[in-house]
């Protein structure tokens, strides 16, 4: 007799949730990616930022990353998604909308949205608008492009709080996160990725060298201008409390990129493969030379350096990983780990202003310098035929060293567009923000850290029942000195043991 074959039931097509356009493959990889990214955030710079900070910040700092992380998710799918990616509002603008209908998350999805313009060899315009069929369209749903397409602006406000950790007031930064969002980083993503101007003239980026990290970096900057610089020693003395867990949240971030990197290609193909390995490729490269000059110039191999030289492989490579060879993400790690090592460790030190302006982890230097050499990296190194595989409002883009020097101005002229946008209007959130509440804490918060302003401590120092006394901390004017003198005081500075 016969066996008769079982169909699993996630390939049987019922209720219509098996069309006939969706690619089981390439919707489980855009899953599989989005999650990756996900964990880049939490809890990779969760734990990142709660191990790199002095010990008297890690609750601040990586409750700052969750929370933007919650925040944006909310923003998102209720009306910031339709600003990036929906139908065109202004030319750097999408339409506000929600995201949330059942039907528009179960239909196929598509990117952009918006009117597709085409130059024609006789310098008029043709237009389009996608379709099924059109190169744009992906074979999954739209409910996993919201969500991967999430995650992409989630990292971008986590990042950018590495700028104002250890002092901007935490009420602030709950205010900042969606009002960032929504009149940032919204542009960028439309303008760069969601059918904008930048989209149709040509502009390549290809995971978010503009749209994430120059935007992060040049708006983490600006917001550390505005909001102040930490107490002076704070400055002058802030070692991370937990090298180990540092180098735990690296590891999931340079993992992660995997997907970050590799999801972009929206299907499991061909361009994923070569962007996947150009990501790790660049970024070890970068981690090499920046330890090297450590080496060299200091004498010594940092940990800290080779994470930060991790990073800007990384970030170096996001905007030009699916359109370069093999050969040229060793080229721009190479660069990666140059340039952003000499902004920070020379220019930095000798320019008064980068000095004045209180970058906490120097964001500007491993995102906005590194994106804005990425970027450029790609108008020099873009290859032809692997441009080709990309949605472009232009039909074919190629690199400098391919014969095509206009695409460099583009880069660069993109890049100024997303310096410009975000120094105005982070600024201007600031100051709407700034007539609200403050934006930096309080000098005794500030002296004291995670208990003054979240009443709790990551590391337990002592039993049960003892609390700050804040009036006396702020008195003494000095932190804690974690040793015990006498039963009921711990070196008479403020912490009262309640028995």
């Amino acid at each position: 007799m016969a066996s008769s074959s079982v169909v699993p039931s996630g390939y049987v097509n019922g209720g219509g949730v098996d069309p006939d356009w969706l690619n089981k493959g390439d919707n489980a990889w855009q899953l599989t990616a989005a999650t990756l990214v996900g964990i880049q955030c939490v809890p990779g710079l969760v734990i990142l930022y709660g191990s790199i900070v002095k010990k008297k910040w890690a609750v601040n700092s990586a409750f700052m990353a969750l929370y933007a992380y919650a925040a944006s998710l909310l923003c998102w799918v209720t009306w910031a998604y339709k600003m990036s990616f929906g139908e065109k509002l202004l030319p750097l603008w999408g339409k506000a909308g929600t995201t949330l209908s059942y039907k528009y998350l179960q239909a196929q999805a598509n990117l952009p949205s918006t009117t597709q313009y085409h130059h024609q060899g006789d310098g008029t315009l043709s237009t389009s608008t996608p379709s099924p069929s059109s190169s744009s369209t992906a074979f999954f749903d739209m409910a996993s492009l919201v969500f991967f397409q999430f995650q992409f602006a989630a990292i971008t406000l986590i990042l950018l709080a590495g700028s104002v950790l250890g002092r901007m007031s935490f009420r602030a930064w709950m205010l900042f996160v969606p009002l960032w969002l929504t009149l940032s980083y919204t542009v960028g993503a439309f303008s760069v990725w969601g059918g904008g101007f930048l989209w149709q003239w040509g502009v390549i980026d290809y995971s978010g060298g503009y749209v994430i990290h120059l935007s992060s970096g040049v708006a983490g900057f600006t917001a550390a201008y505005w909001v102040g610089p930490r107490l002076p020693k704070d400055r002058e003395r802030f070692p991370p409390n937990n090298m180990l867990l540092m180098l735990a949240g690296a590891g999931l971030l340079w993992m992660g990129w995997t997907g970050f990197n590799g999801g972009t290609s929206l299907a499991a193909n061909l361009s994923a493969s070569v962007a996947v390995l150009n990501t790790h490729v660049c970024a070890a490269t970068s981690l090499l030379t920046w330890t090297s000059l450590d080496v060299l110039l200091f004498g010594k191999p940092s940990v800290i350096g080779a994470v930060q030289g991790m990073m800007t492989g990384l970030v170096v490579i996001t905007p030009a990983a699916g359109v370069v060879s093999g050969w040229a993400s060793i080229v721009m790690g190479i660069l990666a780990g140059c340039v952003p090592w000499f902004t920070m460790m020379i220019i930095h030190k000798h320019w008064s202003f980068l000095q004045k302006v209180d970058d906490t982890l120097g964001v500007f230097h491993t995102h906005a310098v590194a994106g804005l050499l990425g970027g450029i990296c790609a108008g020099l190194f873009a290859e032809p035929l692997l441009c080709s595989y990309l949605s472009l409002g232009v039909p074919v883009a190629k690199g400098f060293f391919f014969g095509s020097y206009f695409q460099l101005v583009k880069q660069v002229a993109g890049a100024l567009f997303i310096i410009v946008w975000n120094i105005i209007s982070t600024s201007l959130i600031l100051f709407v923000i700034g007539l609200v509440l403050p934006l930096r804490m309080s000098d005794a918060h500030l002296l004291i850290g995670d208990d003054a302003e979240h009443g709790e401590e990551a590391y337990a120092l002592w039993g049960d029942g003892e609390k700050y006394n804040i009036a006396m901390q702020q008195a003494s004017g000095s932190e804690i000195d974690y040793t015990h003198h006498g039963a009921g005081m711990i070196n008479g500075r403020g912490i009262t043991v309640h028995t």
